[in-house]
């Protein structure tokens, strides 16, 4: 069989296989770039979270033998490329020597050939790159895989909703707002606020409410996730809308189907959201009353013991005062509001035992202007709470876009914007001011009230110095009882949402559209996978293409520069040294080519092949200068160098 057949396979098997590596890299990276997003299924992915070593190992290995085989495939090629090289053409002994360096992937370091030098030194450094350029491209990391939601909520803020709570009072006998105690509120008001309240003084602030947890404050959202919507509870048929208690709230949100459906979305090990949702806020300012401020008439003189029995033992009640505190609201008439504390057979009350903490809220501004923006609040403290002076707070409920961050089992929002009230929010403006008239009145006991405990524990747990020795500057207090309100009416708008959404409240638990506002946002799914890295693939894979087109250029050289008619030099291995050194002393090379300072590599050589036997020798090429005893080039007596044939026996002269 002729050699041509076998040299050209053997070059095509290592085209072939090198090009399959390469294509496969390419691939790889091809559909992480196209898809975005790769993950194993949700067994493998947890498997590899919990062997992260073995995963490292099996990841290396690979990288590894790839980059091996690249490597071998490589110093093949070169191989073959140089033998046939200097089996044609004559090159000089440094070229040999760069050569030789390349297929053993070593380097020359020779400042005299720069070029030389730059080139081994290049592919020596792209080969040892190859397994990290593997490693780096399949080794997976973990990453958060976003996921486009949206879908709807209810709408308190248009004028369809406005009518629907309207008529909603009417059903239960509510002619005006305040005449309302609204029962259904518990607790939940008073502890949002309080949360609120204490956060902004480094308190913790979680509040609960209808099984989801929140951070500080419900930035008046409610629950958009499944997972994070708290109660399955079924509400009974009096248990929705305004007479709200508690239950599953309806979530209409789901996934937009991406532009790659055939890849399915992992369970991954932990899910987070980002939704941009519609909230309510407030922007509260509170301020003592000045005694020049009279059109603020608050009245709080007006109080009578109803009870007293002075023979009552210690735990009992042994005197009761009615309070009737006056206030006007803007409308030139006077709104009173009756509260009853516990008091001493005398009617006197402790000062350090006992607080009163008496709060009017007006529906509406003061400014009759207009009244749908805000409403007020004046409040005064007696006893331990004397702190506080007889105070006015305008509260400016604002529309809102938040962005609700679902984390961790906590929901936590960011206020992006914000729209004061419009004239066809009036009834929403009502139901937040009852609402947080229902709090002024319940809060207050017999002995304490709980605004003016929230107030002073939170002072006393944040500041160094005594509440009661701060009557001059009531910076802190004014601060907290602003928080406070703000969580109250954000509550106010969660609970609403909440009795409005909660199962039953719509036919089929469907919103109507007219009462829908939209929401979207991202889930970002935490997996293990591949994913778009900008350049880093990019320079990962590299290495690998550079030593694929270098292996390439290589082995078509050595099909297309194979000799005709030579006898087989299949034996020959130029990268081996002892065949370099037989070769060397078939053809006499070594003794005759030695300076002084060195080997004179610019002495060309050519490896040739006796015609008798199948020995191989170097051969000085015609045109390479002899040298004389020095070592230095024989040169003519005209000044050019003393040439001699190929096969020519050289001696000094």
């Amino acid at each position: 069989m002729s050699c041509m057949p076998t040299n050209f396979l053997r070059h095509t098997a290592i085209i072939t296989s090198q090009v399959v590596i390469l294509a496969f890299g390419y691939g790889f990276l091809g559909a992480v770039l196209y898809y975005g997003y790769l993950s194993p299924p949700d067994q493998v992915g947890d498997l590899w979270r919990h062997h992260p070593g073995e995963l490292t190992m099996v990841v290396t290995l690979i990288a590894t033998v790839l980059s091996v085989t690249t490597a071998t495939l490589f110093t093949i090629s070169i191989k073959e490329a140089l033998k046939h090289r200097i089996s044609n053409q004559s090159i000089s002994l440094v070229q040999l020597s760069a050569g030789v360096a390349l297929t053993k992937g070593s380097t020359i370091l020779r400042p005299e050939h720069l070029r030389l030098t730059t080139m081994t030194l290049f592919v020596f450094g792209v080969l040892r790159l190859l397994t990290a350029g593997w490693t780096t491209l399949l080794t997976p990391t973990y990453f958060l895989w976003p996921i486009q939601m949206n879908g709807s909520e209810l709408d308190i803020t248009g004028s369809a909703f406005s009518t629907l709570i309207s008529e909603e009072f009417q059903k239960q006998g509510l002619t005006d707002i305040q005449d309302n105690a609204f029962e259904v509120l518990d607790i939940g008001a008073m502890l949002s606020g309080v949360s609120a309240a204490g956060y902004t003084y480094g308190l913790p602030g979680t509040f609960n409410f209808n099984g989801a947890k929140y951070n500080v404050s419900t930035q008046g959202i409610v629950p958009t996730i499944e997972t994070y919507s708290g109660s399955n509870g079924i509400p009974g048929p009096n248990s929705t809308r305004l007479g709200f208690s508690g239950g599953n709230v309806t979530v209409n949100i789901g996934p937009i189907p991406g532009e790659h459906t055939s890849v399915s979305i992992p369970q991954g090990f932990s899910r987070n959201y980002s939704m941009w949702q519609q909230g309510l806020t407030a922007s509260v300012s509170c301020w003592p009353i000045g005694s020049s401020q009279t059109q603020y008439v608050w009245d709080t003189n007006n109080s009578s013991v109803i009870y007293s029995n002075a023979a009552a033992s210690n735990n009992s009640i042994t005197g009761l005062r009615l309070w009737n505190i006056t206030a006007d609201c803007g409308t030139n008439t006077s709104t009173t509001q009756e509260y009853v504390t516990m008091v001493d057979a005398s009617g006197n009350a402790s000062l350090s035992g006992s607080g009163f903490l008496p709060t009017i809220v007006c529906p509406g501004p003061l400014n009759m202007n207009q009244t749908y923006t805000s409403f007020t609040i004046l409040s005064q403290g007696f006893y331990k709470y004397r702190f506080l002076n007889a105070s006015v707070c305008e509260v400016t409920p604002l529309l809102t876009t938040v962005r609700a961050n679902y984390s961790n089992g906590l929901i936590s929002s960011e206020v992006k914007s914000s729209t004061p009230f419009q004239p066809e929010n009036v009834h929403l403006l009502s139901f937040v001011a009852g609402v947080a008239k229902f709090q002024s009145i319940n809060s207050q006991g017999l002995m304490s009230s709980v605004i003016g405990d929230t107030l002073y524990s939170i002072y006393s747990s944040t500041s160094n110095t005594s509440i009661d020795d701060n009557l001059g500057n009531q910076t802190q207090v004014y601060e907290e009882l602003e928080e406070y309100w703000r969580g109250v009416v954000e509550f106010s708008a969660t609970f609403l949402r909440s009795g409005f959404m909660v199962v039953g409240s719509f036919p089929d638990n469907t919103i109507p559209d007219d009462l829908s506002s939209p929401v979207n946002g991202t889930m970002y799914i935490s997996t293990i996978g591949w994913t778009r890295r900008s350049a880093t693939y990019l320079l990962a894979i590299l290495p690998i293409t550079i030593i694929t087109i270098l292996t390439f250029v290589c082995a078509l050289y050595s099909i297309l520069h194979r000799k005709e008619n030579s006898p087989s030099m299949a034996t020959f291995d130029v990268s081996n040294t002892l065949h370099l050194i037989m070769a060397s002393a078939a053809g006499d090379l070594a003794p005759k080519y030695f300076k002084e300072k060195g080997i004179n590599e610019d002495v060309r050589v050519r490896l040739v092949e006796s015609e008798h036997d199948v020995r191989k020798k170097f051969e000085v090429d015609n045109g390479s200068p002899t040298m004389v005893a020095d070592g230095s080039p024989n040169m003519a007596a005209d000044g050019s160098p003393n040439v001699v044939a190929s096969n020519e026996t050289l001696v000094p002269s």
